[in-house]
């Protein structure tokens, strides 16, 4: 579940520190890749940033809901 578009500041969720965590871990995990080279995939890594990022933009709206009742 994916999307192609670009994570902004404004959409981006506040984190927990587990996700603070894994997403250090996988952009430590890209910027070794960029290292090896040009050639050196990291679309698997670029799709892993986003599953984190949309799992607390998912986290985030449902405590607001709870919040709200």
């Amino acid at each position: 579940m994916a999307s192609n578009k670009k994570t902004s500041e404004q959409d981006f969720p506040k984190l927990t520190a587990g996700e603070t965590a894994r997403l250090g871990w996988t952009v430590a995990r890209m910027a070794k890749r960029c290292l090896a080279g040009e050639n050196a995939d990291r679309s698997d890594l670029e799709r892993k940033f986003e599953r984190i990022v949309d799992g607390a933009r998912d986290r985030a709206e449902k405590n607001a809901k709870k919040d709200r009742k």
